[in-house]
């Protein structure tokens, strides 16, 4: 390894902002070893050095932690049997989608201090479009009619609270559900059976799902690969897990 290829921790530390303690911590748990993990991941020195495919591990770390996994997920992301450039794909797909949310926000933002500036009063449809703008609307329109308009109609009164507080939701079943996948539990285990009854008690506070509609849900989630991104970005392989916790969920529970 050439001087050209590789780096020092301290070089590390200023590319990257993360600190010598925190390298040291991911080489001990055998997140980021350095080099090639042999002797030769030290100079004479005995210090760390980091080669590019370190240097490349590093980064999908950095990006996972942004996503909010945590070090063990993380772990079993980068060393699972899936192929990194399509995770790489899943995690771009879904930070594309976060980026125009933000936009939209921000867009909401500027307008409402435009309006307390003096400006143009926004119109009600305005002041809360970027907290219900839905990619796939035309879409569920088409394919599912009756469910659409029943979530239409549940949401039409939602304020930025509510909006935040179902996204907060959301987000607290999929994580749990990450966390009792990551520990080994079956997907008829009570506690991922709880977490299920969470998950459909989310979703119906938009529509009220059925057995056969809450099972074509689970399979959406793994089959279209726009739903498996976000799914999945909470932990690799949580979409088929869901899946199939929900269909147990769903015979037992439902007609």
């Amino acid at each position: 390894m050439t001087e050209r290829e590789s780096w020092s921790t301290a070089e590390v530390v200023r590319l990257t902002g993360v600190t010598s303690r925190t390298l040291r911590h991911y080489d001990h748990i055998g997140l980021l070893v350095p080099a090639d993990g042999t002797g030769r991941g030290r100079d004479p020195g005995g210090q760390r050095r980091y080669g590019r495919a370190q240097l490349r591990r590093l980064q999908h770390v950095l990006l996972l932690r942004e996503l909010g996994l945590g070090l063990a997920d993380i772990a079993a992301v980068l060393d699972g049997p899936g192929d990194e450039v399509t995770a790489l794909r899943r995690h771009h797909d879904r930070l594309v989608a976060e980026a125009d949310r933000l936009l939209r926000l921000a867009d909401t933002v500027a307008k409402s201090i435009e309006e307390r500036e003096g400006g143009d009063p926004m119109s009600a449809e305005e002041m809360f479009t970027a907290f219900r703008n839905d990619p796939y609307a035309a879409e569920a329109r088409e394919r599912w009619p009756e469910q659409y308009a029943q979530s239409r109609e549940r949401t039409a009164g939602w304020g930025p609270e509510q909006v935040a507080a179902m996204h907060a939701e959301k987000d607290a079943v999929h994580r749990r559900l990450a966390e009792l996948m990551a520990a080994g539990d079956p997907v008829d285990a009570p506690a991922v059976q709880d977490a299920v009854a969470a998950h459909h008690a989310w979703v119906g506070r938009f529509w009220t799902p059925g057995r056969a509609a809450y099972e074509g849900l689970g399979r959406m989630y793994a089959d279209d690969p726009r739903f498996t991104a976000t799914v999945d970005g909470y932990r690799a392989g949580l979409s088929p897990y869901l899946r199939d916790a929900i269909a147990v969920y769903a015979a037992a529970h439902l007609e």
